[in-house]
């Protein structure tokens, strides 16, 4: 997701840690089909939609029906706040890592052409991929032109999500992407790495060769665009995101931050280590001490890693993609940081969610099926298990729960 979006798209990652479900349960409004149709009709007359023939117009935005349900995601503010250990613990889990695996092995002729081209290295790429959609195996139903052309005419935001819209109808009229194919979230992130319309014009690749920029059905246009995405937000060739590092006892972290950049020297003279004590590379100039949370697992992050929040403003996720990415590449299994996070009660991976959940439905709960998704009834069903067990009903799921109840 891009962060051009940055408030809307912060949304959409978290629809994708806890599903689509747990963000549409509000009565969605009813919108006027006439003021709709008078919204559209005045947007073709505006700079926005220059570029756009009247034929493209009426092809695909006249007689469009407006979605409702995608204001209720506009506006909804999520209840549940994940802590980063649990955050991590689903995106970053054995499964993704055995997945990033297998398609780097996959693709790894057309990922070091596009490193060698770009200077991103593969497993980033890769890592990117995996946050995003899962390798291409979650990339969003809801048809664009409809999401944006309701969201340009209703709601927050419409000047930012008019561009959109018309940037969408840009890619159906130059024959980048099919129609019935231009689906993705509500806020209009699309494609195998999930990027906003305006973003596709900016960075998009056609590295297959077939005359088409094809995020969604192209493996190879979806990682080259990634990557040209990164490398225009600065990407260094040959240096790493960062690493973790041991902080010397008593050591102050008030100060910290990813924008604080200090020379390698300087951590060094200061007393920081790698995580299993030895010294500090030189393969950053400068980097910024991050501590996601005071006590647990401190990394020392450069330009790199803020390319990669440049991609969706937030840390965790930034240090989501960088941990995948690293994990592609090391041997053995695990997914652990050295220095645990400070809780006693760690987050669930998928597999655990969806052993949670098999135990809720044992339980009499109707929660639907197990995905390892945790929706609004699951977490209900956790509030009412939680109160049975004497635990605080947060609705959270954690690993004290799951094996109470295992």
């Amino acid at each position: 997701m891009i962060r051009s979006a940055c408030a809307a798209l912060a949304a959409i990652s978290f629809a994708f840690l806890i599903g689509p479900a747990a963000l549409a349960q509000d009565t969605p409004p009813t919108l006027d089909p006439a003021e709709f149709s008078a919204c559209l009709n005045t947007l073709r007359g505006t700079p926005a939609f220059k570029a756009i023939t009247p034929d493209t117009f009426t092809r695909f935005a006249e007689g469009l029906v407006a979605d409702p349900s995608v204001l209720v995601s506009l506006n909804r503010q999520p209840e549940f706040t994940m802590p980063v250990w649990d955050y991590l613990a689903v995106l970053v889990d054995d499964e993704r890592v055995a997945d990033g695996r297998a398609a780097y092995a996959k693709w790894q002729s057309t990922l070091q052409q596009i490193e060698q081209q770009t200077g991103v290295a593969a497993n980033v790429i890769v890592g990117v991929w995996g946050v995003e959609s899962n390798f291409g195996q979650i990339l969003g139903g809801r048809p664009l032109v409809q999401s944006l052309g309701t969201l340009s005419c209703f709601g927050r935001r419409q000047s930012y999500f008019r561009g959109e819209f018309a940037a969408a109808l840009r890619i159906l009229q130059e024959g980048h992407i099919a129609p019935e194919k231009l689906t993705g979230s509500w806020a209009g992130a699309f494609g195998q790495t999930q990027f906003m319309p305006s973003t596709f014009f900016r960075s998009a690749v056609d590295f297959d060769g077939d005359g088409r920029r094809d995020i969604v059905d192209s493996v190879p246009d979806a990682l080259a665009s990634t990557a040209k995405f990164l490398q225009n937000a600065g990407y260094r060739r040959g240096e790493p995101w960062g690493f973790e590092v041991k902080l010397p006892a008593g050591y102050d972290t008030s100060a910290s931050g990813r924008k604080n950049k200090q020379p390698i020297g300087s951590w060094r003279a200061a007393g920081l280590t790698l995580a299993d004590g030895s010294p500090l590379p030189d393969s950053l100039p400068s980097a910024g001490l991050l501590v996601p949370a005071r006590g647990g697992p401190a990394f020392l992050v450069g330009r790199n890693f803020d390319t990669l929040y440049s991609y969706n403003a937030s840390e965790n996720y930034a240090l989501a993609i960088a941990q995948l990415s690293t994990l592609i590449m090391a041997s053995g299994s695990g997914t652990a940081f050295a220095t645990p996070w400070p809780t006693d009660d760690p987050g669930l991976s998928r597999a655990q969610n969806r052993e949670l959940q098999i135990l809720l439905i044992a339980h009499g709960y109707d929660i639907g099926g197990a995905d390892g998704v945790l929706g609004p009834k699951t977490r209900e069903a956790i509030k009412a298990e939680q109160q049975k067990l004497g635990m605080k009903p947060d609705g959270r799921a954690g690993q004290k729960l799951l094996k109470a109840l295992q």
